[in-house]
C-alpha cells in the first residue's frame, strides 16, 4: 500500500503539520534573538510567528485526534498553510525588511514547506470525499 492510498493519509499529514509547526514555533520562541541576528528578521516577527504557530499547532493536534476529522477545520488548516506561504512571499518582496541571504532562504523554505502541506491536506480531503458513498 502506498503512502497516498493509506486510509490514515490525511491524519498523518495533519500530524506532520502539527509536529513541524511545533518545531518552528519552539525554534522561533526559544532562539528569537539568535535567529534575528542570523536571518536579519525582527525579533518581534519571530516571537509573534512563534506564538501564532502555537495556536495553529493546537488546532492541528486536536483535528488529528477527531474521528471523523471535521472537514471545515481541515479546510482551516489548508487555508492557514496557504496564507502562511503567501505571507512568506509577501515578506520577501517587502522593502520594510532586509533579511540576510540565509534569512531569504529560510523564508523560501518555509513558504515551500507549508505550500506542500496545504497541497497534501487538500489532496487528503479530496480523497476522503471520493471514498464517501453518495446516497
Amino acid at each position: 500500500m502506498s503512502l497516498l492510498s493509506s486510509p490514515n493519509f490525511l491524519r498523518n499529514v495533519i500530524r506532520a503539520d502539527a509536529a513541524s509547526g511545533l518545531a518552528s514555533s519552539l525554534l522561533h520562541l526559544m532562539l528569537a534573538g539568535y535567529l534575528s541576528d542570523l536571518l536579519g528578521l525582527p525579533r518581534a516577527l519571530l516571537v509573534g510567528s512563534g506564538l501564532l504557530l502555537l495556536g495553529y499547532v493546537a488546532l492541528a493536534a486536536f483535528i488529528s485526534t477527531c474521528d471523523p476529522m471535521p472537514r471545515p477545520l481541515v479546510w482551516t488548516l489548508v487555508a492557514g498553510n496557504a496564507a502562511w506561504a503567501l505571507a512568506c512571499l509577501l515578506l520577501l518582496s517587502s522593502a520594510a525588511l532586509a533579511p540576510t541571504l540565509l534569512g531569504k532562504i529560510y523564508i523560501v523554505v518555509q513558504a515551500l514547506a507549508v505550500a506542500v502541506l496545504a497541497e497534501l491536506e487538500w489532496t487528503g480531503l479530496r480523497r476522503q470525499a471520493q471514498a464517501v458513498p453518495a446516497w
